[in-house]
């Protein structure tokens, strides 16, 4: 798998008269998900991420609203992707720090690849840069 962040275009159904749906299927995804987890009434002030995952693989998607998220990984390439519609998801590698910061509607849609393991995080920004 890529060791650079990319946006993956979920397959969508609908019109405007129905609704929309988009599927994500473990099958086209990158990993398969082992936790789901959401962020919502994030102020827009705050930013939050501010770490990287030693083992974890991240599927981030903006279900409402818009998110911003800014990765580097550990050569330095900086990237930032504008999270806007829940028909889009943005693939975040292992050992990649990341930041998000949302609109005041936005919802936050997380499929990670491991479960919740504290000592995954690196949280300290000059630790990572020191790989």
């Amino acid at each position: 798998m890529s060791d650079s962040p990319f946006i993956i275009e979920f397959p969508s159904n609908g019109s405007l008269e129905i609704g929309y749906l988009s599927i994500a299927e473990n099958s086209k995804l990158p990993f398969e998900p082992k936790r789901t987890f959401w962020a919502f009434h994030t102020p827009d002030s705050v930013v939050r991420g501010r770490h990287a995952h030693y083992k974890t693989e991240m599927i981030l998607i903006a279900v409402s609203g818009i998110i911003t998220v800014n990765t580097e990984d550990l050569s330095g390439n900086i990237n930032t992707f504008k999270l806007e519609s829940p028909r889009h998801g943005l693939y975040i590698p292992k050992m990649n720090w990341h930041t998000m910061i949302y609109s005041h509607n936005a919802v936050q849609l997380v499929l990670a690849s491991t479960e919740y393991d504290e000592s995954d995080y690196i949280r300290d920004y000059n630790e990572f840069k020191g790989f």
